[in-house]
């Protein structure tokens, strides 16, 4: 059974709601798929070629990789034990937030435009002289539907953005996202790729935006429940009753 949090501190004053305790290990195992996988699709992308069509994509692959690394540190400097700060205490939660935001948002939007130039390349693929061209329509859009379990793991409160925010900013916050990434891709396709490029840095100045207010936020918060919560009892010590031995018969 789960321990609960106190709720009222010593003083009477209501203590913040920090996200629960997560595995370290878990994370570090998610840090790194988020640093090859984008970053071998980018080696790969960089070898083919492309510069107009893959050059966003390369770009947010690079972002996913490298702040998977960064994720990385702050889920390292995670502790409890003796002599830790609100830092440290929210340094797994602040990776966490990284890895959300930096890592996975940008990996989702450059999965579709990567989709559809890997589909037409003539450069991964050279055209065979008798191929017939198949137009894949609507299927180009399978590979963006992983946005939408990511909209359903932040919105129904698995994610550590739940506690930091309220519902509806939350609602707001994961509908823009969702909104960018479309608006990027629809641009790719039309060859838009100055308007890409402003909707992927919009895109990526709002995740650093959310990631600073996100750590500032937990790291405050920490503190002052710190300062407020109560003082855990004095654990009970057992006093043990050690028999009398009897001294044996002298003859």
């Amino acid at each position: 059974m789960s321990k609960a949090r106190p709720a009222i501190g010593d003083d009477g004053s209501i203590l913040p709601l920090l996200p629960p305790e997560r595995d370290p290990r878990l994370w570090t195992r998610l840090v790194r798929v988020m640093f090859f996988t984008p970053g071998f699709v980018a080696l790969l992308l960089i070898k083919a070629g492309e510069p107009a069509a893959f050059g966003i994509t390369v770009e947010l692959l690079l972002l996913s990789c490298a702040a998977a690394v960064v994720g990385g540190l702050f889920v390292a400097s995670q502790s409890s034990a003796a002599g830790c700060d609100a830092a440290s205490q929210t340094s797994l939660w602040s990776g966490g937030l990284i890895l959300e935001f930096l890592s996975v948002v940008p990996f989702l939007c450059a999965l579709p435009p990567l989709f559809h130039q890997l589909a037409h390349s003539t450069l991964l693929h050279p055209r065979a002289s008798d191929a017939v061209d198949v137009a894949l329509g609507a299927s180009e859009l399978i590979p963006a539907m992983a946005i939408l379990p990511f909209m359903l793991y932040q919105l129904c409160g698995f994610g550590t953005m739940n506690y930091l925010v309220s519902k509806a900013t939350n609602w707001l916050l994961n509908l823009v996202i969702l909104g960018t990434i479309v608006g990027a891709y629809l641009a790719n396709r039309k060859a838009a790729y100055g308007v890409e490029e402003v909707l992927v840095g919009f895109l990526v100045v709002l995740m650093l935006v959310i990631v600073f207010h996100g750590v500032l936020k937990l790291k405050r918060i920490q503190a002052l429940y710190d300062a407020h919560v109560p003082a855990k009892p004095p654990k009970e010590i057992k006093v043990v009753e050690v028999p009398a031995t009897t001294a044996a018969p002298q003859t």
